[in-house]
């Protein structure tokens, strides 16, 4: 199990933008399992329908990409930072609100050099919630403008 601490050591992000709280599951090379308890505090909430607040999709997959970013770097990728590269066959199949915990379980498809291609799963009380195919950089440098 990797806790929320470890999970600061290993990626770069911070709040509001970590959003995955420990990984409960670990194959290095092949799969990582991660767990985001999602409450009501969550800033996103306050725009995006607040009425009947809803977790937004794009916030899910980001959350997908933190997982397979921790799986790449336990399993020895070197480097400081993942910068996406694509998202493929994404689908969004019931809402995510406060209350919910998501369940993310991503395994690799495919490894060359520094990117890495994962596939994803997001699950809420066993239910499929939102899945998607995300490849992504391990680079060893910041990118830059221009």
């Amino acid at each position: 199990m990797i806790e929320s601490r470890e999970i600061q050591n290993i990626l770069p992000h911070r709040f509001p933008f970590l959003l995955v709280d420990r990984i409960i599951e670990f194959e290095p090379k092949k799969k990582a399992v991660g767990l985001k308890n999602v409450t009501i505090n969550e800033p996103f909430f306050q725009g995006h329908f607040p009425d009947y607040p809803v977790m937004p999709g794009v916030l899910i997959v980001e959350a997908m990409a933190q997982v397979a970013g921790i799986l790449a770097f336990k399993s020895g990728a070197k480097g400081n930072s993942v910068y996406f590269m694509s998202i493929e066959k994404a689908k969004f199949r019931k809402p995510v609100i406060p209350g919910d915990q998501l369940r993310f379980e991503v395994k690799v498809i495919q490894q060359r050099g520094n990117v890495w291609k994962c596939a994803g799963e997001a699950f809420v009380d066993g239910n499929l919630v939102s899945e998607a195919e995300l490849t992504a950089m391990v680079s060893k440098e910041e990118m830059k403008n221009g």
